[in-house]
């Protein structure tokens, strides 16, 4: 005599394997990057490109080397050339300085590619950090120098490019800081009394 259904221990299964058969503990979701975190990244990382090179052009064209305009308070626009790193740190390392920028863009992709949708912010930090790490890498192989031009008096000259880096760098601590929050469990629906 066969025990009643209701006795029965029941077998809750989470999922299953290929055999469908076997029970899964867990399930798990593929962190690599999708089609629309590949365009926001891509659409960030452009940005953060051509305004810092359009800002670098605009200075050169109208600001003669070492030339200074006065803009507000502590801030001026300064036309100076950086062969270094931020700072003028290893001014003259161009060629590792280049090499290791170019190493750091090309880590920073296949991160994003591996792991892309691990975090909704990712496609605008690492946006931000590969669209100004790209440009002034381009500045370094195409003219050996960086222009930077924004001075604040009390800090070295810097561009657009260094605040993209320095930005991207804080929304990714910042996402990985806080708390995640948990997905809200959909409430089951109650069945119908007919």
């Amino acid at each position: 005599m066969s025990e009643p259904a209701a006795r029965r221990p029941m077998d809750v299964r989470v999922g299953s394997s290929t055999d469908a058969l076997t029970p899964v503990a867990g399930a798990r979701r593929s962190l690599r990057a999708r089609t629309q975190q590949w365009a926001g990244l891509l659409a960030i990382a452009l940005a953060a490109l051509a305004g810092d090179q359009l800002t670098k052009h605009i200075v050169a064209s109208h600001l003669v080397l070492d030339g200074e305009r006065h803009v507000i308070g502590p801030l001026s626009i300064h036309h100076v050339q950086n062969s270094g790193i931020a700072f003028g740190l290893f001014a003259s390392a161009t060629p590792v300085v280049t090499v290791l920028t170019a190493v750091a863009v090309g880590w920073m992709l296949f991160f994003f590619a591996r792991s892309g949708s691990r975090h909704p912010v990712l496609p605008i930090a690492l946006g931000l950090l590969i669209g100004g790490s790209a440009s002034n890498l381009i500045d370094r192989i195409r003219l050996g120098h960086v222009t930077e031009f924004i001075d604040l008096l009390f800090w070295p000259a810097f561009n657009l490019a260094d605040s993209f880096i320095v930005l991207g760098v804080l929304v990714l601590l910042v996402a990985l800081l806080l708390p995640q929050r948990t997905q809200m469990r959909p409430r089951p629906v109650p069945d119908a009394q007919p």
